[in-house]
């Protein structure tokens, strides 16, 4: 039916809008952790032996890892709460559209919280362009996960945290399959499922073994 199939297309559209704000909105919550985590996270101290190179003090090597746990320690619970957040307030969206957004959002949120922090750090703890010789220094954190970089040849500005950028979208994707797993309706409370007048209805009716409904006798029994 030509009505039926617009307002079909035009709730698709809809809920494309929706996954897409659900996506934003979870980069933005990102890019806020990132600038708690530039703020919170340990630098590091280190005695100028040249123009380029530092050496790190007595312990302050410590502070790599620290950084590098408290980022994992953001990433998961921005995953985490991000993931609850959407399925609470986006309850039309719950499926595919919503999961698709929330990992959308934490692949691209991570990289966003990766550069953000570091910038954040950056500007807290500035390099001198030009330090004494014998000097001790700030060194500001980063995510430093071990690799270059490099992809393709070209080096990316967030692809050396390596692995630290898989646990956001791990934890919101787990969480989003966790939520709907647990849910006790079938169309996950979204109203979806509600029959429509003059429609089919989005569940089927369709019983399976000995515990459907009993046949109705409409005979009438004087007969």
């Amino acid at each position: 039916m030509p009505g039926r199939s617009a307002a079909a297309q035009l709730g698709g559209r809809d809920d494309l809008r929706a996954a897409a704000l659900v996506a934003l909105a979870v980069i933005l919550v990102s890019a806020v952790a990132g600038i708690a985590w530039g703020v919170l996270a340990p630098y590091e101290k280190a005695l100028v032996v040249d123009s380029k190179h530092g050496a790190p003090l007595t312990g302050e090597s410590a502070h790599r890892f620290d950084a590098m746990a408290m980022f994992l320690a953001f990433a998961a619970a921005t995953g985490l709460l991000c993931a609850v957040g959407a399925w609470r307030l986006a309850r039309r969206l719950r499926g595919p559209l919503l999961e698709a957004g929330v990992l959308l959002g934490s692949l691209i949120g991570t990289g966003v919280m990766v550069w953000v922090g570091e910038t954040v750090a950056r500007l807290a703890h500035p390099r001198p362009s030009d330090p004494v010789l014998h000097t001790v220094v700030e060194v500001a954190a980063t995510v430093d996960g071990g690799f270059s970089g490099k992809l393709l040849g070209i080096t990316w500005p967030v692809l050396h945290a390596g692995p630290a950028l898989v646990v956001q979208p791990l934890v919101a994707s787990l969480a989003i399959l966790i939520l709907a797993a647990l849910s006790t309706s079938e169309d996950l409370h979204t109203g979806r499922g509600r029959a429509v007048p003059g429609e089919p209805p989005y569940l089927s009716e369709i019983s399976y073994g000995p515990y459907g409904a009993a046949p109705v006798d409409t005979a009438d029994p004087r007969s």
